[in-house]
This record gives C-alpha cells, structure tokens and sequence, in this order.
C-alpha cells in the first residue's frame, strides 16, 4: 500500500500560555497542502523493517514515528510486522508538519490494509500520543487548533481559488530555539473570526508569533517573506516555527 502524507502551513500561530506540564497553550489555523507531499509505502512481511530515502532525517531510524504509529496499533491488534519505506520529500524542521503526516498517514494505512475498522475519534486518540498536531492529518481538513495544537474545531474556509506558493530557505529551526524568544500572550482578537475577513487585511491582523523570535536570528527568513510580497503576495507569513515560508496568490 502507498500513501501520500501531504504538508499543512498555518495561517496565523498565536503562544497564548505556558502550561504546567512545560509545554504551551497555541492558537492557530491548520491547513492541508496536498500538492506537496511524502510517499509512504507498507508491504505486510515476516519482521518489522523501516528504510527511508529522499531529504535525510537526522536520529536514530528506531525512533521514527511511522515505528512509533506501528508500535500503538500493534498493541492492540493482531497485525502482522511490516516493512515501511519512507521517501522524505516535506523538508524537516520547517513549521510544515511532514513527521506529524508521516505517522498520521501510518495509522491510517494500517487500518484499512488490515481492515480494522477503526473509528476516525479512535485515530485521533492514537495520533494524539504520538504529537501535537500528528491529529490533524488524520481528517485532513481546515481547524481551527488550540490548547497543545492537538484540539481542534472544525471550519469552513477554502483556498482553491488562490495560488499558495511555499519557500524553504534550507535553514532548520528546532523547537528550543524557536520559543527561546516566546513571552506567551492571551490575545482580545478571535482568530476564527479574523480568518473569515478578506485576505487583503490578513497583513495587518494575522501574525505568527514566532517570527517575533525567528527572524532576528535568520534574516534569510525574513527576507524570504518580503521576497513573497515584492512577488506579488496578498498575504504571506513564516508557517509553524519555521523556517518555510508561504505566500497566498491570486490566481489571476
């Protein structure tokens, strides 16, 4: 079986509060990329093997969340083991959610090659041991995400009509650097209502936090995003923590 596990920006990523537990409180909008793209493959085999080509991903191979989204079903089915090979296109450490679609992808590979029948509340359990928004992919559709990043309310809001074009500049922004330079804010603006006024004032009311602490360090990055509005954005903005950067185009 082949899977495509596809990437997601976000538009809009407000820090609102540091949590107990040493993580934080986000707000933000999630939204799929389906024109970039992994490729995930599972063939049902006699030992658990994993293999990977394409961008290299840095770590011990054990530790992949495909391994680890195998491990959770595994637990609890009698499945047999499986080689996964992974192509890594969605470039790693840039705020566009590729591991997360990885071991989302992984979960639902296996329930419908093994017919399980697992409910998509249940896949959702599952992804959610597994990472923050690993969640997301499974329904693949616009949210609005809060607490952890891994709740979500469903929206209505579409794209289609523009053109989103992606940067990378090739620079790896690791989750300790990125909130190094986070003061956590509640903000008085609702973002869910924010999304729904034209894209032409997005510019002014829609800010991810972490470019507050990312560019200063990485003036590439910025001038990335002021590239993307020279070029003709309506709205653009760094994605996650970054480091890639979208541009939203009017198709015309």
């Amino acid at each position: 079986m082949i899977v495509f596990p596809n990437a997601k920006i976000n538009i809009g990523l407000r820090v609102v509060e540091k949590r107990q537990d040493g993580f934080h409180n986000i707000e933000s909008i999630f939204y799929p990329i389906f024109n970039l793209c992994d490729v995930l493959e599972i063939v049902e085999s006699t030992e658990l093997k994993f293999s990977s080509t394409g961008i290299e991903i840095p770590g011990n191979a054990s530790s992949n969340l495909c391994l680890k989204a195998f491990e959770l079903i595994k637990s609890d089915f009698n499945i047999p083991f499986v080689n996964i090979h992974l192509h890594k296109v969605i470039p790693i450490g840039a705020g566009l959610g590729g591991g997360s679609a990885d071991a989302a992808f992984m979960l639902k590979a296996l329930n419908d090659l093994f017919e399980l029948k697992i409910t998509s509340d249940r896949l959702i359990s599952y992804a959610q041991k597994l990472g923050s928004d690993c969640a997301f992919f499974i329904e693949n559709k616009p949210v609005y995400a809060f607490n952890k990043g891994d709740e979500f309310e469903p929206i209505e809001f579409d794209l289609s009509n523009y053109e989103i074009k992606i940067e990378y500049p090739n620079i790896h922004i690791g989750t300790a650097e990125a909130y190094s330079g986070i003061s956590p804010q509640k903000s008085g603006c609702n973002l869910k209502k924010e999304i729904d006024r034209p894209i032409e004032s997005w510019k002014q009311i829609i800010k991810n936090d972490f470019e507050n602490s990312i560019f200063p360090n990485h003036l590439k990055i910025k001038k990335v995003k002021e590239q993307l509005y020279a070029d003709g954005a309506i709205y653009a903005s760094m994605t996650g923590s970054g480091s890639a950067v979208f541009g939203v185009f009017d198709k015309k």
